[in-house]
């Protein structure tokens, strides 16, 4: 396993199986984290899987990941909204990022068809279910697998 990748899921999805299942489906966080994980070894990347509902947490994930990460998932939930600071770490990053959305946020409130890092990322996942995650980490293994070549 070569290929380093960091999933970062923001504020709330910890609660996915209790919150709004009609947006988010019934699968729980650890189940999510255990479906990726399982995924991620059967196609050899080394995959950490983490969340924080704290902004400033998630700049530091970013910040760290430059140095040992090959590629970021990021589904930033509230804050893909919101946060300037996400979205400065992210363009700094310099390397394969993937926007990611259980729900597909176009169709929703129009608060959130604005999404602050859709500019930076490499591509983008929306409205796809939990399914969404196992999609963007066979992507995002492609997506390193052609820069390197």
């Amino acid at each position: 396993m070569n290929n380093k990748i960091i999933v970062i899921n923001g504020p709330n999805l910890n609660l996915l199986g209790e919150r709004e299942q009609s947006q988010y489906g019934s699968i729980t966080f650890d189940s999510l984290k255990k479906e990726c994980l399982k995924k991620a070894n059967e196609i050899q990347i080394n995959l950490e899987f983490v969340q924080s509902n704290i902004e400033g947490e998630i700049v530091n994930l970013i910040q760290e990941a430059r140095n040992k990460h090959d590629g970021i998932i990021i589904n930033a939930a509230g804050f893909t909204h919101t946060s300037v600071a996400i979205r400065d770490a992210l363009n700094i990053f310099k390397k394969p990022i993937i926007e990611l959305h259980i729900s597909n946020i176009y169709k929703r409130e129009e608060f959130r068809h604005k999404s602050l890092i859709s500019d930076i990322a490499t591509g983008g996942i929306f409205g796809l279910g939990s399914e969404g995650y196992i999609l963007a980490i066979i992507s995002i293994q492609k997506i390193i697998e052609n820069e390197s070549r």
